[in-house]
């Protein structure tokens, strides 16, 4: 994702020269028509390259964390690797070791390494 950003800020430094260097000619500043065409283009990149895969992430992130159920393996976002013990609204009971469990809100799951065969609701 680095060449994104490099992209980006290459093109805004471009976006903020073009207008200064045009000034600095001593004629008349570039018209309206020439500065939105040239914003345009730049306010898509900035969509396509950054808020796009992010809404994306964001979206499978969810996804993932409403599809755990009891028995999968998950991953904490704190690095706690466990077996989902109990799941409740925004809360799972996670065992780490025997005899060790943890209470973990949804949100701070980070990854959901072996899934299970769903197992009776009975707790």
């Amino acid at each position: 994702m680095s060449y994104r950003v490099v992209l980006v800020l290459v093109l805004a430094a471009v976006a903020i020269a073009l207008p200064a260097h045009a000034a600095a000619g001593g004629g008349a500043g570039p018209s309206l028509v020439g500065q939105l065409l040239f914003l345009i283009p730049l306010i898509l990149i900035f969509y396509f390259l950054l808020i796009r895969p992010q809404q994306q992430q964001r979206k499978r992130h969810q996804q993932m964390v409403e599809n755990i159920k009891r028995g999968d393996t998950i991953v904490t976002s704190g690095g706690l690797i466990g077996k989902v013990v109990k799941v409740a609204d925004d809360e799972l009971t996670i065992e780490l070791a025997d005899g060790v469990r943890v209470r973990s809100l949804r949100a701070m799951t980070a990854d959901v390494r072996s899934k299970s065969e769903p197992v009776a609701a009975n707790d």
